[in-house]
C-alpha cells in the first residue's frame, strides 16, 4: 500500500504560522482536539461554502477539479492547464513538498489570476484595510493583524504557483462580501443549499436553472492584494525570510518533526489543550507536551491554573517570559488591585486578584458583594422581565434590499418575576420561515412582550442592547408603517451605540446582568469567566436552596411555574458522582449527529460563543433541505435552548436573593 506523502497544504501552512508545534500534533486522533473537524456545521456558522458557490457562480463555466486524492486531482489540474483559456475551481497545483487548492483560478494565455474566497466582510470606504493604521502613518507597511492570516493564506498560495509555474503572471485577489452592497433580488440565499455525501465530504447544490441574472447585482468584491502579498514575502518569520520558513515548515511537516516553539500567552487558545474529561478518556494532551518541554513544569502542575487563565489580564506574557508560570506563582503586586474610582463594585484588577487569591488558598467559596448588590436592586421595579435573543450574520441575504452580514434576531425568549416571587415564561418568538426577515416581526413580538407594566429589564451582557440599536437602524431605512413607533420604543429600552447621529438612553434602558455579576459576584468554579453558561452551573453546585427546590418536578407544572416548553421538569439532577449536571447538557440534541455544547464550541468569537448552537441551526434550516419532521423537531430544541438562557437568569437572581436575606437575616 503507498504511502501519502505528507505535503504542506494551505491550512497546514496557516495552522505553523500559528505554531510549528501543532503541525506534531494535527491529524493525530491520539491527541485531543477542542476545534471540532465538522466541516459541515463550521461551514453553516460561517456561511463559507454558499460565498464559494456564489464566487464560482460570478465566474461562469469554470470546470471543477474534484475528489480528495491528491495524485488524481493534481494530474487532472495538469491536464486542464494546458488549455490556453479556462476558469478552474479548486484546481490542485504542487511543488516539491507543497499542495495547494486554489478556490478559483482563471488562466488566460500565462496571465493568471488567483482568485481565495473568503467568508469575511470588506469595507470598500475604507482607506489600506490590510495594513496596520498606526504603522502605515510613519510609513511602515505591516499587515494588519485581523487580516495577515488571509494574506499569508494567498501569500503561500501564490509562493507555489509562482515555483510550479514561472513563466505566468498571477496576480492574486481576496473575494470577500462587501458589506456596502444590497441584494437586489429575494431568496437569493435560498438558491444555495448544502449537501452532505455519505461519506461526509460537504458541497452547494444551486437551485436548478440559475443564471447569473437570477443573482441580481453583485455582493462578493474581487479585491487585488499584490501588493500586500509583496509585504508578506518580503516579512521574516522567526527570524526566516518567507520561502526559507515555508520549506522549514514543509521539513516539519514531512519529517513529522517535534519542534518546540516560543510559548507565551497566545498558548491560551491552543487547540490541543484539553480538560480533564478529555484526558480521562484517553486522550493526549498535545498542549501539556509541548509546555512540559519548554517549561518543565510537572504534569500535575499543569493541571492548576496558570497565569493567562487570569480573567483580563494582560501581564501574562510578561511573567511567562520570567518563568512564571502558575496562577499560584502570581502575586499582588503583579496585578497591583486597585479600586473603582467614584463607582460600587469591583475594578478589573480586584476581580483578578480576587481570583488568584480564591486559587492560591484552594477556597471555592463564591464572593458576593451584599451592600453594592442590595443597592441595585433595591432600584428595580417589579414585574421583573428577563430577555434573550437568538441571532445570526448571513453573507448572503436572505431579501432584497439588506446587506451581506446583517444582523438577523430570529428568537426571543423572555421569563417574568413577580414582586410576590412567581416565575412564567410568559413569551416567547421564533421565526422558521425560510427565506424571511424576521426583525421587524421579532421587535414587535417583544414590544407586544414588555409592554403591558414598567418593569425593569433584564439582558446578560451588550448583545440585545446592541442587536436592537441594529434593528432601529434597519427600521429608519425601511418604510414600515409603524417605523417610528417601533424605533422610539427602542429607544425607551436600549442605550444607543457608535454610528448614530443622535445619542439616547431609554427610560426604560435593560439592565445588564454580566456588567452586575462582574461588579459585585465571583465564584470561582467558572475559572474567571462571566458567561452565563459557566455562572449558571457554579451557583446550582453551591446553593442548597436552589438544588432543594429545583430537585422537584416544579418547572412546566399547571400549579408552580408555567412553561412553555417543559412540562414537570427538575433541574437539579445529578451525575453517578453526585454532581449536580450542567443544565444545558440536559436538553435535547438539536441534531441528531451534533449537540448544542459542540456547536457552540463551533464558534471561536467571544461575543457569540453562547450562541453558537442555535445560531448554527437556524443556518441548517435555512440552507439545507430539512424535512418538516426534522424542522419541527429542532425548531422544538431551539425553543428549549433560549427558554433556559432567560431562565439560567432568574436562577441567578433567585441564588443572589436568597444570599442577601440569609446574610441580612444573620446580621440582624
Amino acid at each position: 500500500m503507498a504511502i501519502k506523502p505528507r505535503l504542506l497544504s494551505k491550512s497546514r501552512f496557516k495552522l505553523g504560522c500559528e505554531c510549528p508545534t501543532k503541525l506534531f500534533f494535527t491529524g493525530k486522533p491520539e491527541f485531543g482536539n477542542t476545534k471540532l473537524d465538522n466541516a459541515f456545521l463550521a461551514a453553516l456558522a460561517e456561511g463559507g461554502f454558499q460565498v464559494g458557490a456564489l464566487a464560482k457562480a460570478y465566474h461562469e463555466n469554470g470546470v471543477e477539479v474534484e475528489g480528495l486524492d491528491v495524485a488524481k486531482a493534481v494530474q487532472q489540474t495538469t491536464e486542464l492547464l494546458t488549455q490556453e483559456n479556462i476558469i478552474l475551481y479548486e484546481p490542485a497545483i504542487q511543488f516539491g513538498d507543497y499542495l495547494v487548492r486554489v478556490d478559483v483560478l482563471v488562466k488566460k494565455g500565462n496571465q493568471v489570476e488567483l482568485i481565495e474566497v473568503k467568508a469575511k466582510s470588506f469595507d470598500t470606504s475604507e482607506e489600506n484595510p490590510f495594513f496596520n493604521k498606526t504603522l502605515l502613518k510613519k510609513g511602515i507597511y505591516k499587515l494588519s493583524g485581523d487580516w495577515e492570516p488571509y494574506l499569508l493564506d494567498v501569500a503561500f498560495q501564490k509562493y507555489v504557483l509562482t515555483k510550479a509555474h514561472p513563466d505566468w503572471k498571477i496576480s492574486a485577489h481576496l473575494m470577500l462580501a462587501d458589506k456596502n452592497s444590497r441584494a437586489s433580488v429575494d431568496g437569493l440565499n435560498q438558491r444555495f443549499f448544502l449537501k452532505k455525501s455519505d461519506d461526509g465530504q460537504v458541497g452547494v447544490e444551486i437551485a436548478a436553472g440559475t443564471t447569473l441574472a437570477d443573482l441580481g447585482d453583485k455582493l462578493l468584491i474581487k479585491v487585488c492584494v499584490d501588493q500586500e502579498i509583496a509585504v508578506a514575502h518580503g516579512a521574516k518569520y522567526d527570524g526566516r525570510t518567507f520561502a526559507e520558513f515555508a520549506q522549514f515548515l514543509a521539513d516539519t511537516y514531512k519529517k513529522d518533526a517535534f519542534v518546540s516553539s516560543l510559548i507565551g500567552s497566545h498558548c491560551k487558545q491552543c487547540e490541543f489543550r484539553i480538560g480533564g474529561a478529555d484526558k480521562e478518556a484517553g486522550s493526549k494532551s498535545g498542549f501539556d507536551l509541548c509546555w512540559q518541554k519548554a517549561t518543565r513544569l510537572a504534569p500535575v502542575d499543569l493541571e492548576t491554573p496558570l497565569v493567562f487563565d487570569i480573567w483580563n489580564f494582560r501581564g501574562s506574557q510578561e511573567l511567562i517570559d520570567a518563568g512564571r508560570f502558575l496562577m499560584a506563582q502570581v502575586s499582588e503586586t503583579d496585578i497591583a488591585p486597585t479600586s473603582r474610582e467614584n463607582a460600587d463594585g469591583l475594578s478589573n484588577t480586584e476581580r483578578q486578584w480576587l481570583q488568584v487569591q480564591k486559587v492560591t488558598a484552594h477556597d471555592n467559596t463564591p464572593y458576593l458583594d451584599v451592600d453594592g448588590l442590595l443597592k441595585e436592586m433595591n432600584s428595580w421595579t417589579y414585574p421583573l422581565h428577563f430577555i434573550d435573543f437568538e441571532t445570526t450574520m448571513v453573507a448572503i441575504p436572505f431579501n432584497s434590499g439588506r446587506r451581506p452580514y446583517e444582523q438577523i434576531a430570529f428568537q426571543f425568549s423572555h421569563h417574568v418575576v413577580s414582586e410576590d416571587g412567581k416565575i412564567e415564561h410568559r413569551t416567547e418568538y421564533i421565526n422558521r420561515e425560510r427565506g424571511k426577515f424576521p426583525n421587524f416581526e421579532f421587535v414587535r413580538n417583544l414590544r407586544k412582550a414588555l409592554s403591558g407594566d414598567n418593569g425593569t429589564i433584564f439582558r446578560f451582557a451588550a448583545h440585545e442592547n446592541t442587536v436592537l440599536c441594529q434593528i432601529h437602524k434597519q427600521l429608519s431605512e425601511s418604510i414600515e408603517s409603524d417605523r417610528d413607533e417601533l424605533m422610539a420604543w427602542i429607544e425607551s429600552i436600549t442605550k444607543s451605540t457608535g454610528g448614530f447621529e443622535i445619542s439616547w438612553e431609554g427610560s426604560r434602558n435593560m439592565v445588564d446582568m454580566c456588567e452586575l455579576v462582574k461588579k459585585y459576584f465571583y465564584h470561582p468554579l467558572t475559572e474567571g469567566s462571566n458567561s452565563i453558561k459557566k455562572v449558571l452551573p457554579a451557583i446550582l453546585q453551591t446553593s442548597e436552596h436552589l438544588q432543594t427546590v429545583y430537585s422537584q418536578p416544579i418547572y412546566g407544572s399547571h400549579t408552580e411555574i408555567k412553561s412553555k416548553n417543559f412540562s414537570n421538569w427538575n433541574w437539579i439532577q445529578r451525575d453517578n458522582n453526585g454532581t449536580v449536571v450542567d443544565p444545558y447538557k440536559l436538553l435535547p440534541p438539536i441534531f441528531s449527529d451534533l449537540d448544542v455544547a459542540e456547536m457552540d464550541l463551533l464558534i471561536t468569537s467571544d461575543s457569540i460563543a453562547d450562541g453558537g448552537g442555535a445560531m448554527t441551526a437556524y443556518a441548517r434550516m435555512q440552507f439545507t433541505e430539512m424535512s418538516e419532521i426534522e424542522c419541527d423537531r429542532v425548531t422544538k430544541a431551539l425553543l428549549k435552548y433560549c427558554e433556559l438562557d432567560t431562565f439560567a437568569m432568574v436562577l441567578i437572581f433567585e441564588y443572589w436573593k436568597t444570599q442577601i436575606k440569609a446574610f441580612t437575616e444573620k446580621v440582624a
